[in-house]
């Protein structure tokens, strides 16, 4: 089905009438809903094809510029994770820079509208940002299996697109203006990028528009720990600080110090 211009917030329930498992239910009203109300934030498409079933991790794709989607959908309001599928299949994806774009759906189950739709770009995805699930145990069907759980902590602010906020919808000019501001982080290598998302989100949570270096040399024994092959952290941390100055984050203020630009990069 075809985006026809406007997203509508209302989900069709009795689609799903012959099904008694909630998560069936949720299932099949969630994808109903993006199949008719979907656009591709990436380009200027105004429709996503809806993809079989059987293709894993990947539930819809843009015709015109070949982005791919995963959708979850879920009543609970995001928490600080989201659950996912293997860890090493994940991992191997970040490294090989074939994630998909990933949409999180939130409903509110009394009046079936949705309430949250937001964006992680392929892009967003780090090896930081995944973690390893308890094994499965020996009795399970697929004994020994390892998920993994995406920490939505670990994402910086400025890479979570939202779609639909607050129950409203957000005009996809700007959410396409915001994924464009966006895309030169995925020329950076999946490792590298890494690095420079990690400091990003650092930056960002020490919570001021202005900041010293030293401030963020606070957080260094954080960084060792999601990156302990390296051990020279504060060059990195300055060599990071300099990638964000040259894609428009930052701004170096002299003396050590630097601030977030008040546009955003590449507007």
């Amino acid at each position: 089905m075809c985006f026809n211009g406007r997203v509508h917030l209302r989900m069709d329930t009795d689609l799903a009438a012959a099904y008694k498992s909630g998560a069936q239910r949720t299932r099949v009203i969630s994808e109903h809903w993006a199949g008719k109300n979907l656009y591709c934030p990436c380009c200027p498409s105004d429709s996503l094809e809806s993809l079989p079933n059987n293709r894993e991790a990947i539930d819809y794709a843009c015709s015109s510029c070949q982005s791919v989607f995963q959708l979850k959908s879920c009543k609970a309001t995001l928490g600080k994770r989201i659950v996912d599928g293997s860890f090493a299949a994940m991992s191997r994806a970040i490294l090989a820079g074939s994630t998909p774009n990933l949409l999180t759906l939130r409903y509110d189950p009394f009046c079936w509208e949705v309430r949250e739709l937001l964006l992680l770009p392929h892009f967003a995805f780090t090896l930081s940002c995944i973690e390893e699930r308890v094994p499965l145990r020996v009795t399970a069907r697929r004994a020994g299996w390892v998920g993994c759980n995406i920490l939505l902590r670990n994402i910086p602010v400025d890479v979570r697109i939202c779609m639909v906020a607050g129950g409203k919808v957000v005009r996809p000019s700007e959410v396409r203006r915001k994924f464009r501001s966006m895309l030169p982080l995925k020329d950076i290598r999946p490792v590298q990028r890494g690095w420079t998302l990690d400091v990003l989100n650092i930056v960002r949570r020490i919570g001021k528009q202005q900041f010293s270096l030293a401030e963020v040399y606070n957080y260094a024994g954080e960084l060792e720990n999601l990156h302990p092959d390296n051990r020279h952290v504060h060059d990195k941390i300055r060599q990071q600080l300099q990638v964000l100055r040259d894609l428009g984050f930052l701004d170096f203020s002299g003396q050590g110090t630097y601030q977030f630009r008040t546009q955003p990069p590449h507007s």
